[in-house]
């Protein structure tokens, strides 16, 4: 069996979404040709930890746990924040909201010194680390997963000590995107040479949404397109066949995930204010059921909601499944940037497998709203359409009023969820690295 090296940040007990894109290749890969060896941090300050992940990491499969510099303490101390307080919820802000002149000091040195992020301090570990797994293992392909984009860059020094096959994998675009560093002069100039150097000598780019490619080739158009590879997120295999619906005693709209900064509920929050109004749907028999991490900000807005509003902590993977698969409605909602209609939450493929009906806000005319519409899993609102908003709530509140939220259910296309699933998914990746394996050996022996 081929070895792959994997460079991943984000590996068990880190949480959350980005996690479980790694976690399912390290899982599948095997079946399709492929043994990983992970390379990741010790101790990492991860925004969310979910201990019940380690149980998913196969026993053969070697995981190296290298130290790591990590800022975060630090920062957290000059913010007055708490020990374990998550940086991002409470500090990426909205563009129209007014940063203390702290804030905006610690900002302008992220920005500064932190070239091509926070994690920065991994990248002499790592590099030692994995060129000595190159020996130790016979590895005959890397595969490196951002953000954090130091991930990337530890890659790129690795391809050119060592010229192994190379996938950069990416789960967000870089420079420019909503949550990276608005750099200035220098810095910026740095961090575009480090991505433009990365796009050069990776062997392939995986991409997990059509919007990364398209903001990396409208930077870069020299790169070839044919460098460029769509992997979208996918659901967990294990949670495929949807628990039969049970309508729960009041309407329960949940949301599972972050909530923060651009990731704004005050559509919704006006929407159901517009309903409870018009009394189209009971106060008492409606409820808003948040599950994950919350800025304060929007802790804040959700205090004033015209419904109840229950906000559970950050749960472990099976857990947030449990819930998502408990609820009668679930929510999205995109975060409102520049990049919005290219974006596709990680999330939003767990809400496929449950089988629930998705209400979105968002841009119609985006990628979520393409995949809704192939799926017939739900429908996207942009934020302004709150009377539109408003119509789509009462429609499945309407539904789990008279008893037939189960036929909304089954209007689903299973056939078309199912392409979602991180096996099949996984096996679009061995293909890449079996051609770009294939071409480097061509390569070596036209030589």
């Amino acid at each position: 069996m081929k070895q792959v090296l994997i460079i991943a940040y984000y590996f068990p007990p880190s949480g959350g979404p980005g996690v479980q894109r790694v976690l399912h290749y390290v899982k599948y890969l095997p079946d399709f040709g492929w043994q990983p060896v992970v390379l990741t941090v010790e101790n990492g300050d991860f925004p969310a930890r979910d201990e019940t992940l380690l149980a998913e990491i196969p026993a053969d499969v070697p995981v190296v746990r290298t130290k790591i510099i990590e800022p975060y303490r630090l920062y957290r101390r000059l913010q007055g924040l708490p020990p374990n307080a998550p940086v991002d919820v409470n500090v990426l802000q909205k563009s129209s909201e007014r940063q203390s002149w702290r804030s905006w000091l610690i900002q302008k040195v992220r920005e500064t010194l932190f070239i091509p992020d926070a994690r920065i301090g991994w990248f002499p570990f790592a590099r030692r680390a994995a060129l000595q797994l190159l020996r130790r293992y016979r590895i005959e392909a890397l595969y490196t997963s951002a953000p954090p984009y130091t991930t990337a860059v530890i890659g790129l020094s690795v391809k050119r000590r060592s010229n192994i096959p190379w996938v950069a994998g990416f789960r967000d675009p870089w420079t420019g995107f909503l949550s990276a560093a608005q750099r200035w002069g220098l810095p910026a100039w740095i961090e575009r040479r480090l991505e433009k150097a990365v796009l050069q000598n990776a062997d392939a780019v995986e991409c997990a949404w059509k919007g990364i490619v398209r903001d990396f080739r409208q930077k870069y158009p020299e790169i070839p397109e044919e460098k460029f590879v769509v992997i979208p997120n996918g659901f967990h295999p294990e949670i495929s066949h949807p628990v039969p619906y049970q309508p729960n005693p009041v309407f329960t709209l949940r949301y599972a995930g972050s909530l923060y900064g651009r990731r704004d509920p005050q559509p919704l929050l006006r929407a159901l204010e517009q309903l409870v109004q018009q009394r189209r749907i009971d106060p008492e028999r409606f409820q808003l059921h948040i599950v994950g991490r919350v800025g304060e900000d929007v802790r804040r807005r959700l205090q004033l909601a015209p419904v109840p509003v229950a906000i559970e902590p950050y749960v472990p993977f099976r857990e947030s499944v449990e819930r998502l698969q408990s609820a009668d409605a679930l929510l999205l909602i995109v975060d409102d940037s520049p990049h919005s209609r290219d974006i596709v939450p990680g999330k939003l493929f767990e809400y496929l497998a449950v089988h629930r009906p998705i209400v979105a806000i968002g841009p119609p005319d985006s990628e979520v709203g393409a995949i809704l519409e192939e799926t017939q899993a739900g429908q996207i609102i942009a934020p302004d359409q709150i009377g539109s908003l408003a119509d789509a709530i009462a429609t499945l509140y309407h539904a789990w009023e008279t008893g037939r939220m189960s036929e909304r259910i089954a209007q689903i296309r299973t056939e078309a969820v199912q392409r979602y699933s991180r096996y099949r998914l996984t096996h679009r990746l061995a293909q890449v690295l079996d051609t770009v394996v294939a071409a480097n050996r061509t390569a070596h022996s036209s030589s």
